[in-house]
């Protein structure tokens, strides 16, 4: 449902057409908003339906996608008809927010990168239920191996599968760098296996190669995207926390340009990673945070954790700092936001990532910092006479 608003000398005219999902209805649609000589259009962002509309205009028009919770309709007039109006309207008085639309290429990244990340899950879900299978067979490899699928534990989990259920053959085909000794191993793997469970084995296993096949094959194609974006992957990884993998989602889901965002604290509520601003009466109501870009937040908080374990890092000291008044996971998650601010100026000028070091918070305010150590041990029971050291 589209409608086209058109002011003029005799007041705003407004005319509404419906038009299919198809190609040629869509083009069918661009040729009649040239027709009306409309230069600005907007549409709401739902799923991925609007997709195909923003291809075919995009070119002709100024196009702008609006998020559906800004730009919700009077309660109790919800029809595809006055929604079109209603969004006519809204852009007429310049009251929409365009959402951020990367470029052609980054969106082809983010694909990939999404894409791979579900299939990585797949992985884990199978992996899942090879272990549930293990255990209705009261097989207990989980416990003497941390990685299931690792070099011991595939090598014993192709033995199951091609019909050996002697625990110490089993046993023996793990690695020796496996902590636990052959007779826990061989205590371990004695179950009551039947066929049942080898094929249901067999099939997961199956089903994780094939997966993991597909893995490796997006990998060569985001190589070949990430080309031209070569030296900002190369920027992201310095810094702590970042692996290449965590730098090419970061690069997926913002882009290199930084000019479409006002600053820094723009990029950082964009993604979620801020408290909302949910104030009444002079009280704070909530401050849980928005759901944001999710697939952004996901890989952002996960380098933070990386990033929090770092020695003589500013993260690590920034992490231990707030835990300890406001607990680990909102801690994480202003480590996460400082890492996407370090991201949006080393992209926006081109520069390097460069620690503040462990001891960052002590030297900007040394005063504070004796105040607290002195109150501490007087709280002890200690008497302190402070002195410049000369």
């Amino acid at each position: 449902m589209a409608c086209v608003r058109l002011a003029g000398p005799g007041g705003v005219q407004q005319e509404v057409r419906k038009f299919g999902a198809t190609s040629a209805e869509l083009l069918t649609l661009s040729e009649w908003l040239s027709e009306c000589r409309c230069t600005h259009v907007a549409m709401e962002a739902t799923g991925v339906y609007w997709k195909p509309v923003w291809h075919v205009l995009d070119g002709d028009f100024e196009l702008v996608l609006g998020n559906a919770a800004h730009i919700k309709n009077v309660p109790g007039r919800k029809t595809d008809v006055n929604d079109a109006t209603w969004i006519a309207d809204l852009l007429a008085h310049g009251l929409i927010r365009s959402s951020f639309v990367p470029p052609r290429p980054i969106q082809e990244l983010r694909d990939l990168t999404r894409t791979r990340k579900q299939l990585v899950r797949e992985v884990a879900q199978h992996t899942l239920r090879i272990q549930k299978t293990l255990e209705d067979a009261n097989v207990k490899l989980s416990s003497v191996i941390s990685d299931v699928l690792g070099q011991s534990g595939r090598a014993i989990l192709d033995a199951i599968v091609a019909g050996e259920d002697e625990p110490k053959a089993l046993a023996a085909r793990a690695s020796s760098r496996v902590k636990a000794s052959k007779e826990v191993l061989a205590e371990a793997l004695q179950g009551r296996i039947r066929d049942h469970h080898r094929f249901m084995i067999r099939s997961h296993l199956r089903l994780i190669d094939a997966i993991r096949e597909e893995v490796a094959g997006i990998d060569e194609r985001i190589g070949e995207h990430l080309k031209p974006f070569r030296g900002a992957v190369e920027l992201l990884t310095t810094i702590p926390g970042i692996s290449d993998i965590a730098a090419h989602v970061l690069l997926g889901e913002i882009g290199d340009d930084m000019s479409r965002f006002p600053s820094a604290g723009h990029l950082v509520s964009w993604a979620g990673l801020c408290p909302r601003n949910d104030e009444s009466a002079g009280r704070r109501r909530s401050t849980r945070l928005r759901a944001g870009a999710p697939w952004l937040k996901t890989v952002l908080v996960q380098a933070a954790w990386a990033a929090s374990r770092k020695k003589d890092s500013y993260f690590k000291a920034q992490f231990h700092r707030i835990s300890m008044r406001r607990g680990p996971k909102k801690a994480v998650v202003a480590v996460a936001a400082s890492i996407l601010t370090a991201a949006y100026h080393m992209l926006q000028r081109g520069v390097l990532f460069e620690d503040l070091g462990a001891n960052h918070f002590d030297r900007r305010d040394k005063d504070k910092v004796a105040k607290r150590l002195i109150r501490r041990l007087e709280d002890l029971g200690l008497q302190v006479e402070v002195k410049a050291a000369s």
